[in-house]
């Protein structure tokens, strides 16, 4: 903050511009914000005028996905509190996980889901929201510019891969990548930055961006426990603003069908096999990175079966809170790595709805980033 400055025999305080003059009021609103579903951080002020949500074009907010209705709830500002009423809709209105019945209240910062839509209800002021608006287009623009560096899927050939990411409302660190490294090998990784906002994005895409273009020189990318040992020199926490990571790294031999791996204070990927009966863990000891310097790297090796998967993924897809509010661990998610494909949806995509289904109203709590590599 500024000092206090003289003027002759006055001084001037400098404060902050955010105060306002005295006797003015600040203004408030009520606004429903998206934060879950298509058009993220989409905002609509409330005001003396009923609101109809609905997949209509001639609705004053359009969701346009096919489990909302084409009229389906209508928000109505009485007396300053704000009520929203189910208009038959086939797949109902819920008010912070209860099914609205008739008109209900719906206070400042509940939930509301339409269909697989969720917004929210703020109460904001003026200012508040000038200054969230300016975060979600920082975070926004944080957002695109990681799921712009993610590699385009393989449909076809001895090494397929397919993914889905959803990342959060506050964005987080969350990355993956592949691609050969010669005519044999073939690498994978993710990584799991600490924290989120644009500063866990940015060094999530800084990292990203060594491992693209192979820039840790004097290293033997086809190792995964050097990469890792590399990678942790480079990037300690205390030049990076005391943020770290976690990574799962490997390094596939078409001709070997070996899969070599090591991995940095992550969770383990899961091999699958081809009948989905057998779920392997692919683990080795090593530290968070960024965390210590000078820490060793254990790798590992593991014979790739025709037919089978490497599952990849962050704790985002399994870390979750159930409708009842029980926080849900690893273990829980597991099992659903037996269950058979659904046809018309990629594995990724499969699981990602489980999970959503089964979480508490509201955008998940951090990025779902969920990849498989398939072997043929």
């Amino acid at each position: 903050m500024p000092q206090p400055e003289d003027f002759g025999d006055r001084t001037t305080i400098f404060r902050r511009d955010d105060t306002l003059p005295a006797g003015v009021q600040e203004e408030f609103g009520h606004y429903m914000v998206v934060i879950g579903g298509t058009g993220l951080g989409r905002r609509l002020r409330l005001d003396d005028q009923p609101i109809t949500i609905g997949r209509d074009p001639s609705c004053e907010m359009v969701l346009a996905s096919p489990d909302v209705s084409r009229r389906h709830c209508r928000l109505q500002l009485v007396a300053g509190e704000v009520f929203a009423t189910d208009l038959r809709s086939t797949n109902g209105t819920y008010i912070d996980g209860k099914r609205a019945q008739e008109s209900m209240l719906l206070p400042d910062g509940s939930i509301l889901e339409i269909g697989q839509q969720v917004l929210k209800h703020e109460r904001r002021s003026t200012r508040e929201i000038r200054e969230a608006q300016e975060l979600d287009r920082d975070l926004e623009k944080a957002r695109n510019y990681v799921l712009s560096l993610l590699p385009t899927a393989i449909a076809a050939g001895p090494v397929q891969t397919e993914w889905f990411i959803v990342p959060s409302a506050t964005v987080g660190g969350d990355a993956f990548g592949y691609g050969p490294l010669d005519e044999d090998r073939f690498a994978t990784y993710l990584i799991d930055v600490s924290g989120h906002g644009v500063g866990a994005a940015m060094l999530s895409v800084s990292i990203i961006n060594v491992l693209r273009q192979l820039a840790l020189p004097g290293t033997n990318f086809g190792s995964p426990g050097e990469v890792l040992q590399r990678l942790n020199g480079m990037f300690q926490m205390e030049n990076h603003n005391g943020m770290f990571f976690t990574i799962w790294y490997g390094v596939y031999s078409r001709g070997k069908r070996t899969l070599d791996y090591a991995s940095g204070g992550h969770h383990p990927a899961y091999l699958v096999s081809s009948d989905r009966k057998k779920v392997t863990p692919l683990k080795t000891e090593g530290p968070l990175i960024g965390v210590h310097e000078d820490r060793h790297f254990d790798e590992a090796r593991i014979e790739i079966p025709q037919g089978s998967s490497l599952h990849l993924f962050s704790d985002g897809v399994f870390e979750i809170a159930d409708k009842e509010g029980r926080q849900l661990e690893l273990r829980d998610f597991l099992p659903l790595l037996n269950q058979a494909p659904v046809e018309g949806r990629s594995e990724p995509q499969r699981l990602y709805q489980i999970v959503r289904n089964s979480a508490r109203p509201g955008p998940l709590d951090d990025d779902y980033s969920y990849l498989v590599v398939k072997f043929a």
